[in-house]
């Protein structure tokens, strides 16, 4: 028997957008680059770990090039292809066409169920014989895990969530033990989630955000089932083992998010699953090619400008990220960037005139502007900004966050 291949992907994000341009010519240019790799490397089993899309009410083109991507994979020889939803993906978009998906062996799994039984996939090969079980788990939302009570501290939260999602997974866990022992056959049990384990690597603008409310939204590698010989996360970026472990990985997202990811070598995970020799499971990461150059160009006028020149003599069609960190205040940096640029097929999609920022509005630290704070800490500014005793701060902030998940969350409640 061959071993089995499994392709472990995350956070394609279709749709999302970068400084107001579209870029779906780099969504598209993966997903075939994925199709390919998938039939090249006779992958028999697809995991996407989640965050399909980047908002729970995706464009029509952002549909189109993810069906595409299914149809086209379900003609190949891959016979299964899994998909559970991340938090940024609709739970009732997901699963609307869950059962036509099905016909072409696409398993989607979009929000948690009360059976833990729902989450467990049994997969079979093309003599219908049991070759694999995946435990789905989605992104789990705190009405998931939780219940909330009157009066409960944050400690006590925090604990919950995490207590929330180690029952979860052992359910799914106890469940898909549990299917393995009916067959009476040794086969592989897989996992599948996304959330953000403790310790994860994350890179300024890549648009990862908290889950939860509180500070322990971090999980770690010690809540997982023993009975997973795999684990493909979704969430982070990044592509990252978790607490060094070969078994429990984020495959990262697939073009980078932002320009903080620009040189940031992506890939996908392809997992070789031996039933007949477990200890020789190995993980490979399948790098994937660059569709659109992103470069962040940050000094001086004379680095800025040397930087130009090169791009500008190599051919480039780059997207740029110019931060100007020059003592000399410039107030004709945009015209300087146009001139140079002139004739160029290079885009700058942000300029950043930071001395510009200092002399006109001022700023209460250095290298600092509103969009590079996140939601939490501009909360925070506000409070020191109106004096708020710090013994209050606590208890205004976890209402913040509370408010905060339920803006989140309200398309799915509203569905």
């Amino acid at each position: 028997m061959a071993p089995l291949k499994l392709l472990h992907t995350a956070d394609w994000h279709i749709g999302r957008t970068l400084y107001g341009r579209k870029r779906y010519a780099e969504f598209e240019a993966f997903l075939n680059w994925l199709a390919d790799t998938i039939q090249h490397k006779e992958i028999d089993v697809v995991l996407m770990a989640g965050d399909v899309f980047d908002t729970s009410s995706p464009s029509n083109r952002a549909q189109e090039l993810y069906y595409r991507f299914l149809c086209r994979v379900a003609a190949s020889a891959c016979r299964h292809v899994v998909v559970i939803a991340g938090n940024h993906d609709s739970p009732t978009f997901l699963n609307a066409p869950k059962e036509l998906l099905k016909a072409l062996h696409v398993h989607v799994v979009g929000g948690a169920s009360e059976d833990p039984r729902d989450e467990v996939l049994l997969l079979r090969d093309e003599e219908n014989a049991p070759e694999l079980i995946v435990c789905a788990v989605p992104y789990l939302r705190d009405r998931d895990i939780r219940v909330a009570e009157a009066g409960e501290s944050i400690t006590d939260k925090e604990q919950k969530l995490i207590d929330g999602i180690r029952n979860h997974y052992a359910a799914v866990g106890a469940c898909a033990e549990a299917k393995r022992k009916e067959l009476g056959v040794d086969i592989p049990i897989v996992g599948m989630g996304h959330l953000f384990t403790a310790g994860g690597q994350t890179v300024e603008g890549d648009g990862v955000r908290e889950l939860y409310v509180g500070s322990l939204a971090h999980v770690t590698a010690a809540i997982f089932p023993a009975c997973f010989e795999y684990l493909a996360l979704g969430h982070l970026h990044v592509p990252q083992k978790v607490g060094g472990l070969q078994s429990i990985r984020y495959s990262g997202s697939p073009v980078p998010m932002g320009f903080g990811e620009a040189r940031q070598q992506k890939s996908v995970c392809l997992l070789s699953l031996d039933p007949r020799e477990p200890s020789t499971d190995r993980v490979e990461l399948l790098e994937i090619p660059v569709f659109q150059t992103l470069e962040r160009i940050t000094g001086s006028w004379d680095d800025i400008a040397r930087r130009l020149f090169e791009l500008s003599a190599a051919g480039s069609e780059a997207w740029l990220e110019i931060v100007y960190e020059g003592s000399e205040i410039m107030s004709d940096l945009r015209e300087r960037i146009e001139s140079a640029l002139s004739g160029t097929r290079i885009e700058v999609l942000r300029v950043k005139n930071a001395r510009i920022v200092d002399r006109v509005l001022g700023r209460m630290h250095d290298e600092e502007s509103l969009e590079e704070l996140k939601v939490d800490d501009v909360f925070e500014r506000c409070l020191a900004l109106h004096e708020v005793p710090d013994a209050q701060r606590p208890e205004l902030l976890r209402a913040y966050q509370e408010t905060l998940t339920f803006v989140y969350e309200h398309d799915e409640r509203a569905e």
